[in-house]
């Protein structure tokens, strides 16, 4: 599975109607630690095709987004599973780290 960029319009809707869990990755273009992520989420959408979901928001190009999630450091990573934020890391995060805390929620 690839990433998948979210939206205002579509954000809802891919967090509230995944069947699995959704690991949000708020970045900005400008952001060093998030260009360093970029790798190690496409290996987890791989990982976790068909399990779970990586979406992508560009704080810069969706402010709403960032505002309504109280993002203040970049990345912040969030996994939400039934539409419900359940954790939340910020800054560079192994992908141990991030597996198991995808695992977590399946």
């Amino acid at each position: 599975m690839t990433i998948l960029n979210a939206t205002t319009n579509d954000f809802d809707t891919l967090i509230q109607e995944s069947s699995g869990p959704v690991l949000v990755d708020f970045w900005a273009s400008w952001c060093g630690p998030c260009m360093s992520m970029a790798p190690t989420l496409a290996d987890l959408a791989a990982d976790f095709s068909g399990q779970a979901l990586v979406v992508k928001v560009n704080v810069e190009e969706e402010p709403e987004l960032s505002k309504k999630y109280g993002v203040s450091g970049l990345p912040t990573l969030c996994i939400f599973k039934n539409g419900v934020e359940v954790k939340r890391v910020i800054g560079t995060q192994s992908r141990m780290r991030l597996a198991m805390l995808i695992e977590e929620q399946l």
